[in-house]
């Protein structure tokens, strides 16, 4: 029999009956899980908040839209393509350079008004982002039978006014990996109703010789960036 024998039978025996990584032990085996089910509660945390935040720009750029075009005391409130440039350019800066906007996401501005036959209608339409999304309610030109706006909630506008309506949509960036709740879309509206009398004829142009960009929904673009 080797020397070694006794003194490795005796260090078995030693190591059999120790119990001092027991914990250690316990706490590796569990510690991914606890790791893994902290990290996802934060992704949803930031899912959460960056839902409404999605949520009060929309609201933020409808209600701003509604207020756009110039003053006057002699005639109905003109807008032009620079207040509406102007407003999605507030937009990009409200919304933080870590979002990315318009990178990630889609923001779609209808006029809703009443054409000449008394019917909803979509005037006209722009559109900043270059996330691959098309309104979910109507295109420029539609004519609307029950108004704008997810189904029995839809909005209308009263003959001689315009209602502003606003999707955004945005593909959430995960905090971070995907692989923990992926690559959601965010979609969300919003709308007001025109705040002054407005020219509801047109959207102007403030120099005819140097137009300003005209933004319309088949571009897909990120103006901005």
């Amino acid at each position: 029999m080797s020397p070694l024998t006794p003194l490795c039978a005796a260090a078995l025996r030693q190591l059999w009956r120790d119990r001092s990584g027991l914990a250690v032990t316990e706490t590796a085996l569990v510690l991914p899980f606890f790791l893994g089910a902290g990290l996802c509660g934060v992704e949803l945390a930031n899912y959460s908040l960056e839902t409404m935040r999605v949520g009060q720009l929309a609201v933020s750029i409808a209600d701003n839209a509604s207020r756009i075009g110039d003053t006057s005391t002699l005639e109905n409130r003109k807008i032009y393509e620079s207040d509406i440039n102007d407003l999605l350019l507030g937009a990009s800066i409200e919304a933080a350079q870590g979002m990315g906007l318009f990178e990630h996401g889609r923001v779609i501005v209808s006029s809703l008004e009443v054409n000449a036959n008394g019917n909803q209608y979509i005037h006209w339409q722009r559109c900043m982002g270059k996330l691959a999304a098309s309104s979910n309610y109507g295109n420029q030109g539609d004519v609307l039978t029950n108004g704008m706006g997810p189904s029995e909630r839809e909005v209308i506008a009263l003959t001689g006014e315009a209602v502003i309506f606003v999707e955004l949509q945005y593909d959430y960036q995960p905090l971070v990996s995907d692989a923990l709740i992926g690559t959601p879309r965010i979609s969300t509206v919003a709308s007001f109703t025109v705040r002054s009398s407005r020219d509801l004829t047109q959207i102007y142009q403030a120099d005819s010789d140097k137009p300003d960009p005209i933004y319309t929904c088949n571009l897909f673009i990120d103006a901005f960036a």
